[in-house]
């Protein structure tokens, strides 16, 4: 059975664990929606739909004509995340109680490798990271590949343009993802078209903004500090790298894009080491993703910031 983050931490016994893996979702919009299917190994194979076997009608004593679907392979690599938390024990003689403080630090690695996994999720790549996994940006092609225009500089966003890339994912898109520019960006635009801004909660009861419906995911910076939507991708055709993208999932475990896991988010107390100075966490987390349709997200390119 598949579960998101939220679901999972819904039913941990253990208050450690409960939440370290609730702040990966309040941390990343991606993680707050994602399923996570439960795989036995680092390497899970399955077949990517691409085209749909054809059908139709026969008459009496007619035949039907032969029409095989096509399923492409596809092999994921999952990846080995995580970091140790440490915490000095003369911190928590001066500053406090030690459960307290060790969940401050500990919530705070949870928070970076959270950002960590959402940058991996758009911008992974294993030609870069062997380590790691493609994202969205590299396993986007054909018609699920937009460019907003041919400028060398980037072009300005349409919701024409917008609705184009929805229209690119025909099973529905669950979230649009994009950077704060472009969600300012959007709901001018909508105001400009006449038509009121509209919003939809999310998974802990927050109202977020959203277009036809459909909420938009603001993703930020990275673990250290960086834009993972900036304006630093080159424009189609190889122009100047002043432009950013908008991202259309549908998500759905087996069906869409999925994340994969080999067992819910580790979190080890490990107590003092080095010779009794630090008190020692250890988070750990064997993930990657999957997409099961090869329509089951899409990327419009090449937007400036005008």
């Amino acid at each position: 059975m598949a579960l998101t983050l939220l679901d999972q931490a819904k039913l941990c016994v253990d208050p450690l664990q409960k939440g370290i893996i609730e702040e990966y979702p309040r941390t990343s919009e991606v993680l707050q929606r994602l399923p996570f299917m439960s795989v036995s190994s680092d390497t899970y194979r399955y077949n990517r739909e691409e085209i749909l076997p054809g059908v139709g009608f026969r008459g009496v004593n007619e035949s039907y004509n032969e029409s095989t679907g096509i399923l492409n392979p596809q092999i994921e690599t999952l990846m080995i995340s995580g970091g140790f938390s440490d915490v000095d024990r003369a911190l928590i003689k001066t500053q406090g109680n030690v459960n307290d403080l060790r969940a401050i630090y500990d919530g705070l690695k949870a928070k970076a490798l959270s950002l960590f996994w959402t940058k991996e999720f758009f911008k992974g790549d294993t030609t870069v990271n062997p380590r790691g996994f493609d994202g969205l940006e590299k396993r986007l092609t054909g018609p699920q590949l937009l460019d907003m225009g041919s400028s060398a500089g980037g072009d300005t966003l349409t919701l024409a343009m917008l609705d184009e890339l929805i229209d690119c994912c025909p099973w529905g898109v669950d979230c649009l993802f994009m950077n704060r520019t472009m969600r300012r960006k959007v709901n001018a635009l909508i105001r400009a078209s006449g038509a009121a801004i509209e919003t939809v909660s999310d998974a802990f009861g927050q109202q977020i903004p959203s277009y036809a419906s459909i909420p938009i995911g603001i993703i930020w910076i990275d673990e250290k500090g960086n834009e993972i939507l900036d304006f630093n991708e080159p424009a189609p055709g190889d122009g100047a790298t002043v432009t950013t993208s908008i991202y259309a999932v549908k998500f759905g475990a087996g069906q869409y894009v999925s994340g994969l896991q080999v067992s819910p988010i580790e979190v080890l107390d490990l107590g003092l080491y080095a010779g009794g100075i630090k008190f020692r966490t250890l988070i750990e987390w064997i993930s990657g993703m999957a997409v099961f349709n090869s329509r089951a997200a899409a990327r419009l390119r090449g937007i400036k910031n005008a």
